[in-house]
């Protein structure tokens, strides 16, 4: 789409929610500073229809699809929240649009060939997520991928009319204020493909990691372990934490304005990865082999982890060490003189 037609006309954005739990819709709602709605005002963004936000129901919804299938009613940004089920048998009947008769992924199919850009809003519409689990018996998936493998409801060869390929903006949930800069970037048509990762997640959050900004990393620098649920120490060795190995600005970025997972005591679980629904090991304990973790932070070979831990726990602070294994500052830090001289 042309800068010229974006400036005439705001983006036009159509939700559909498939195989989920409609959080990712929930945690839209929280956005603020400006709320949701304010901002896609002054983004000029239109939301066509969301099944959950728009008064238009029925026969009206559906008459919404046929404009956009006809090419009556421009689609800019068709997006998908929860995996598309291909069951039973592939039929999909398993999910069919309530009034049309038709299956949810056909719909998905049939708007996504005539939309300008595909978003996946959360890990399940990106790589399958939480209803693909265990035995899947609903055959669930992405958009575009099975897990970590391309493929999904479109196909891995898809591509958008407006060139992208689909856009996971993958979490469970996800942040707000990642599907509305999203949004945004394509308003401005300024999101490329390499703006995408290897997961195709927008690299403007992809490209950190949850452990940037984590509370609790001077427990992590020493090595300083949590031990149970309500302990201050880092949850990375024994409670399961993947905050250094999970593409995210949770920790940065906070939800709500305050809070992230680890904030709130439990371990980061990587849900915008695929595949993290299934870790084989339970969410809160830590896999290890002779001792060590088996997961390790990104980048760092295993010989200088543990170097690395080894002195840091041999240098721990007293305050640090006792700290770790408390619900609650048991030793504060040392009042010293900052000025010299």
């Amino acid at each position: 789409m042309t800068d010229q037609v974006r400036r005439e006309r705001p983006l036009s954005v159509l939700w559909l929610q498939s195989g989920g739990c409609g959080g990712c819709t929930m945690s839209l709602l929280c956005a603020e500073s400006p709320d949701l709605m304010a901002l896609f005002e002054t983004a000029g963004i239109r939301l066509l229809w969301h099944p959950s936000l728009s008064e238009e129901t029925g026969a009206e919804a559906l008459d919404l699809f046929e404009r956009i299938l006809s090419g009556a009613e421009p689609l800019d940004v068709l997006c998908v929240e929860g995996s598309l089920l291909r069951g039973p048998n592939g039929t999909g009947r398993f999910h069919v649009l309530a009034g049309t008769g038709r299956p949810t992924i056909d719909w998905a199919r049939k708007l996504a060939a005539v939309a300008g850009t595909v978003l996946a809003v959360g890990t399940c519409a990106a790589y399958g997520g939480i209803t693909a689990g265990g035995e899947n018996i609903a055959d669930a998936c992405g958009l575009q991928y099975e897990g970590t493998q391309r493929g999904g409801a479109l196909g891995g060869e898809f591509r958008a009319r407006g060139g992208l390929p689909v856009v996971n903006v993958a979490g469970c949930p996800t942040h707000p204020n990642w599907v509305t800069e999203t949004l945004m970037l394509l308003a401005e048509d300024a999101l490329r493909p390499e703006d995408l990762d290897v997961y195709q997640r927008p690299r403007f959050y992809a490209d950190h990691l949850v452990h940037h900004g984590c509370p609790r990393n001077e427990y992590y620098e020493y090595k300083a372990s949590a031990e149970k649920p309500s302990d201050l120490g880092c949850l990375m060795e024994h409670l399961g934490c993947l905050g250094t190995q999970a593409h995210a600005d949770c920790n940065t970025r906070l939800w709500n304005g305050e809070g992230s997972c680890t904030r709130g005591g439990s371990a980061c679980i990587n849900c915008t990865a695929p595949g993290f629904e299934e870790p084989g090991h339970p969410f809160q304990q830590t896999p290890k082999f002779a001792g060590i973790p088996i997961g390790l932070p990104t980048d760092m070979p295993k010989a200088w982890f543990v170097a690395l831990a080894s002195l840091a726990k041999a240098a721990t602070p007293e305050r640090v060490r006792r700290n770790a294994a408390a619900d609650r500052i048991v030793v504060p830090p040392t009042v010293r003189p900052t000025r010299k001289g």
